[in-house]
């Protein structure tokens, strides 16, 4: 049972969550707990039976679980408890939190709160596809789940599936699949093209164009789920074309579209941002609340796991030097998209805790796109991308901070078009 006090808390035993605990402890904090709801540390990596894991932050090549357990192993040695089956349920003051565990309710308190939640694919029901309700209807998350922590095989997962997505995270699905030995009818994306980019492009010549021969057919959109108790097939409609036609298949796997998990966040009133869905936060992970602090994929969705350590490691620096008396800054200014853009992190800027860089995502491929730095109408900054691509982060420099004015107008990053 988490105790009533610690100097730091962690929320989440995910690749951020214990890559932070184990930089902290090697920083000299002496009290840090984890918390997670899941039944073992790890996240979701520990689901994902294949390799490509720990390249960045631990130089290896690892398989999900092994990429898990060996985090386990190290936050182990580094002495830092994680309490499992624990859920956050509340907060109770400034830095306390309640919680519920298998040993009954409580509350703790920290000096310094991480929320390291992740995210999740947003569901079926979510994304309006009309239809019944049958079985048979996955997120990569929930098939994983049934694969390889359930280990029913393909008898409770199905014998044809589609794959809704056409990004790293559906080739993950399509492995899963394939591990469990049920054929892909096809992968399904409404953009015009997969978002499968270097490094990971050879992946899918390999897993889906030679071994599987699973065609992703572009510009087309899943209009209906056909079935009663059990799926039949889809119903998908060709955008360009107009055309629909049915696909057989007893299987459909939503892949992608994230949305952090962000409940812990909003229930103790941090604000949030519109693009990313995640909490604000500026250079330092700070959030809008004093002595809370916020990192990995909770933050704006899905990067990879090892980014998400590497993230972790790089927020547990900024809570040690808060600990040490740091001040907490005043909330800075935000820094808001406009379409085709989706999201930006950071996007708060503090002049005490400026970001050298931020990453930003946009929903529509570009070509010799300019991105724009506005505060009001005052252009700060200017950067030309030969291609904006969507589901993949980009990267654009911080050198225009210093020339932001404190309390000035709102920020804004725009493409000029």
């Amino acid at each position: 049972m988490l105790p009533e006090h610690a100097e730091v808390l962690i929320v989440g035993a995910g690749p951020a969550g214990l890559a932070a605990a184990i930089e902290l402890k090697r920083l000299g904090v002496g009290d840090v707990v984890v918390a997670d709801r899941e039944p073992e540390a790890g996240g979701i990596p520990r689901l994902c039976h294949h390799i490509g894991f720990g390249l960045r932050d631990l130089r290896l090549l690892l398989s999900g679980p092994d990429y898990a357990r060996r985090y386990h192993r190290l936050v182990q040695e580094a002495g830092v408890p994680v309490y499992t089956n624990t859920t956050l349920t509340g907060w109770q003051g400034p830095n306390r939190l309640s919680f519920t565990s298998p040993q009954g309710l409580g509350e703790i308190e920290a000096r310094a709160v991480l929320l390291a939640t992740g995210c999740r694919e947003r569901p079926r029901s979510a994304r309006l596809v009309p239809g019944s309700r049958p079985a048979g209807v996955f997120t990569t998350g929930s098939l994983q789940r049934f694969a390889h922590e359930h280990h029913l095989g393909s008898a409770g997962v199905g014998r044809r599936a589609v794959i809704v997505g056409a990004e790293l995270v559906s080739l993950s699905a399509l492995m899963t699949l394939t591990s469990i030995k049920i054929p892909v009818a096809m992968m399904v994306t409404e953009l015009p093209e997969p978002q499968l980019y270097f490094p990971y492009r050879p992946m899918k010549w390999l897993l889906a164009d030679l071994l599987t021969r699973t065609p992703v057919v572009p510009r087309a959109k899943v209009s209906n789920i056909i079935g009663y108790k059990r799926v039949e097939g889809i119903e998908l409609t060709h955008l360009d074309s107009g055309r629909i036609e049915r696909i057989d298949c007893d299987t459909v796997v939503f892949t992608g579209d994230w949305i952090p998990e962000h409940e812990t966040a909003r229930l103790g009133g941090l604000e949030m941002d519109p693009g990313t869905r995640g909490p604000q936060i500026d250079g330092a992970f700070h959030t809008s609340k004093r002595g809370v602090f916020a990192a990995g994929n909770l933050l704006r969705g899905a990067e990879t796991a090892d980014w998400a350590a590497l993230e972790g490691r790089r927020a547990a620096h900024h809570i040690a030097q808060f600990l040490r008396g740091g001040q907490w800054p005043e909330h800075g200014l935000s820094l808001q998209v406009e379409p085709p853009l989706a999201w930006v992190s950071p996007n708060i800027v503090a002049a005490d805790s400026p970001s050298s860089s931020f990453l930003f995502r946009a929903r529509e491929f570009r070509r010799e796109a300019q991105v724009q730095v506005y505060q009001g109408e005052r252009l700060l900054h200017t950067q030309t991308f030969r291609h904006l691509i969507v589901n993949e982060s980009m990267r654009f420099s911080g050198e225009w901070v210093k020339d932001a004015q404190p309390g000035g107008e709102a920020l804004s990053l725009r493409v000029n078009l």
